[in-house]
């Protein structure tokens, strides 16, 4: 059960918002050009309920019901994303002029993430000419929003989409490169400095990027625990962060890229307004002992310089996370130590849980130690500007279908009816309190 206690009181003007991406919620599939996910979801056994996104919420025809539950939760800003394939489509902005606009009358900040996954299908993060097409969508997007959008996010979850899509092959494009995955990574980096080029080109001020981290934990205090919880950090967490502030990738890994990259990594280190972490629990990672099963249900190949082993002693969520608090207080106090002044200020881009139930007391429960363990990383010193949680609505959660429920708000798949969840409302109670 959630503690009655209070929340403690953050600054004036912390940004208190929601997060969903396209291919998750908006359906409409017949009205945009295919994705990767949708020629990877027609594959058999790729989904686990054997699902696919082509009506998912329905959001493209009932936003004006989804801008209304975001006004009535009282959120300060919603965190989409746009569909690249749809951008594609005939007509394809003008869904999210029509969203833009709703969401400025209903007095919620737009905040577009212009990359969550859903790659237009018959391009390649293999290629670097797929960033150059990503920059120049880019500039379509700034160019038609730009007017009314002042907070832009350019990728979400390199890192995820990089080891799931291209190294594990459980996520579309379904490829099994693993190491042979890296040049993925350095282009969408490379995607990410000449769109942050372009908005900045188009009078964008405010903009930033969504990395997911987490603190590596050790299995041990042994010497090959600890070297392998180091390697999986530099993999999953530097490979995504150092370039972005430090202008250079961890060592060892740089020689491993495509191209001119210390060209490159001048486009990458383009400076940034906010840094986005999405946060959801910690990893323990140990020396190799063959396939194992992550926190995430990925099951792991053997031969990998690392195996990733259970956390125990917590709570875990219906997805098998461990609920650990204090670990996102850890990574954000150890990220200001690492990266200092090169660290923008924080939002927390995503940060949320998947349980069952319209009386969702275990997600409250998450959710209010979240937001407390924040709170102590922002008295420790690190400059958080804002929290995003992930989501607002029950959604198609890739390759699980619609078997795992993230939102504040019950979707029946079957008619589309929304009920805000207990969660819902604890949330709006949570932000009246901030303002008082």
């Amino acid at each position: 059960m959630a503690t009655t206690n209070p929340q403690p009181r953050f600054p004036a003007g912390f940004l208190w918002g929601v997060s969903t991406s396209a291919h998750q919620i908006e359906g409409a599939a017949d009205e945009r050009e295919p994705s990767v996910w949708d020629v990877f979801s027609a594959g058999p056994g790729r989904v686990r309920d054997g699902s696919t996104a082509a009506v998912a919420c329905d959001h493209v025809h009932r936003h004006a019901e989804d801008v209304a539950l975001l006004a009535g939760l009282g959120v300060d800003a919603y965190r989409f994303s746009v569909s690249w394939p749809r951008v594609l489509a005939k007509g394809g902005l003008d869904f999210y002029d029509r969203l833009v606009d709703d969401l400025c009358a209903a007095g919620v900040r737009p905040v577009p993430t212009l990359f969550h996954w859903d790659l237009p299908a018959g391009l390649d993060w293999l290629e670097r000419d797929t960033a150059e097409r990503f920059a120049e969508y880019v500039s379509q997007v700034a160019g038609r929003l730009g007017d009314r959008v002042k907070t832009w996010i350019t990728l979400n979850e390199p890192a995820e989409h990089t080891l799931l899509g291209h190294a594990l092959g459980v996520h579309a494009p379904g490829r099994n490169l693993l190491f042979d995955a890296l040049p993925v990574a350095h282009h969408q980096l490379l995607a990410h400095g000449l769109a942050v080029r372009a908005l900045r080109a188009a009078g964008a001020g405010d903009i930033g990027i969504a990395n997911s981290h987490a603190p590596t934990w050790p299995a041990s205090g042994d010497e090959a625990d600890v070297a392998a919880a180091g390697f999986y950090d530099a993999l999953l967490n530097r490979l995504f962060a150092d370039p972005l502030l430090l202008g250079r990738y961890p060592e060892g890994i740089g020689e491993l890229m495509p191209g001119d990259v210390e060209a490159d990594l001048k486009v990458v280190a383009e400076p940034l307004d906010r840094y986005g972490i999405n946060y959801y629990a910690p990893t323990r990672v140990g020396a190799p002992q063959g396939t194992e099963i992550d926190f995430g249900g990925v099951r792991m190949p053997a031969g990998l310089p690392f195996s990733v082993r259970e956390i125990e002693g917590h709570p875990v969520t219906d997805f098998g996370w461990p609920v650990v608090p204090e670990a996102l207080t850890e990574l954000l106090t150890a990220f200001r130590a690492r990266y200092g002044d090169r660290l923008p200020p924080v939002v927390i881009t995503e940060n949320g849980c998947a349980y069952e139930g319209l009386d969702d007391r275990d997600r409250i429960a998450y959710l209010d130690g979240h937001i407390r363990a924040l709170h102590r990383a922002v008295e420790a010193g690190v400059d958080v500007r804002g929290y995003f949680v992930w989501s607002l609505l029950d959604n198609f959660e890739w390759a699980e279908g619609y078997t795992r429920r993230f939102g504040l708000v019950h979707v029946d798949f079957d008619t589309l009816e929304r009920t805000p969840k207990a969660s819902y409302d604890w949330f709006r109670q949570v932000l009246r309190d901030q303002r008082r």
